[in-house]
């Protein structure tokens, strides 16, 4: 009997510890937007948000009256913002960036979708410097985030694993995020 409790005391505690790190995935890194992007038609970010286009991926930030789209396939468009958007005050991640698409490993929720910060999260915390962090990412047509300040590279078809990180270095930043599809809606925000 008293290994019995032993053993259900051990899965209890493992299944808490798993349990933790679900809590923990998603960034708490400030992000809100949302995009309907069957209003903008903008085809760059569409390439992200079709699920028959794995491993493409969309960075998406703000010049002022503008969004801007680049993915990694080299296609790049602006969109005016609407009036509506204009009031939102979305905020785009840590500094004007998120990454959004469907990774071609489908291990994340809602089918593969997947958002990231645009910022290299292990200069930003090694800098401590999360009011103006300047380290955006740069995308390769194979699915890899680089940090041009660190040399750091993260697979953004797997989670955001870091490729070549050192003891302590983490992942990309994740958010939250869904699609309706390439001439819907995209929504990316922090867990509540």
């Amino acid at each position: 009997m008293k290994n019995i409790c032993y053993l259900f005391f051990i899965v209890c505690f493992l299944s808490l510890l798993t349990s933790c790190n679900a809590e923990n995935e998603y960034s708490t890194w400030g992000c809100r937007f949302d995009y309907d992007n069957l209003l903008h038609q903008d085809q760059t970010l569409a390439t992200a948000m079709d699920i028959n286009s794995r491993g493409v991926f969309c960075k998406i930030s703000d010049s002022g009256a503008n969004y801007v789209f680049q993915n990694n396939q080299n296609m790049s468009s602006q969109k005016p913002k609407s009036e509506q958007e204009r009031r939102s005050n979305y905020l785009l991640g840590i500094h004007n960036g998120i990454i959004v698409g469907f990774q071609t490993m489908n291990t994340a929720p809602n089918g593969g979708f997947v958002a990231y910060d645009g910022q290299c999260p292990n200069c930003v915390r090694q800098s401590n410097n999360y009011l103006n962090p300047k380290y955006p990412l740069s995308m390769s047509t194979s699915g890899i985030a680089s940090c041009s300040k660190c040399g750091k590279e993260y697979d953004m078809n797997n989670g955001g694993i870091i490729q070549n990180g050192e003891k302590g270095d983490v992942g990309l930043e994740k958010y939250l995020a869904s699609t309706t599809g390439p001439q819907g809606n995209v929504s990316v925000g922090t867990k509540r």
